[in-house]
């Protein structure tokens, strides 16, 4: 029988569910997206959380515009802050507690 392990990012153990610390250190070094690539995995992993971020289309909106076909790759302020909110977000202690 498995004593603990790692599941969606959450420790899990004989003495219950965890925050794994590595998921928030990673999600805190995180650099702006640089392509679209990278913008598409950042959108992905944040789309599971999205029904616990209040607002959450409305913060993704300029993030979401940089994928629309036809439109220059360009990270403007409204992007940046757009990103540092979400990342902000996804690290607070109720968006990562255990559900």
């Amino acid at each position: 029988m498995v004593i603990g392990g790692i599941v969606l990012g959450h420790k899990i153990s004989t003495q219950g569910i965890e925050v794994d610390k590595e998921k928030i250190d990673v999600l805190e070094r995180l650099p702006p997206p640089w392509d679209v690539k990278v913008l598409r995995s950042f959108l992905g992993h944040t789309e599971f959380y999205k029904r616990f971020i209040k607002y959450f289309s409305k913060i993704a909106r300029p993030l979401s515009n940089l994928l629309a076909k036809d439109v220059p790759f360009y990270l403007n302020r409204a992007c940046f802050e757009a990103f540092k909110l979400l990342k902000g977000k996804l690290v607070i202690t109720l968006i990562i507690i255990a559900l």
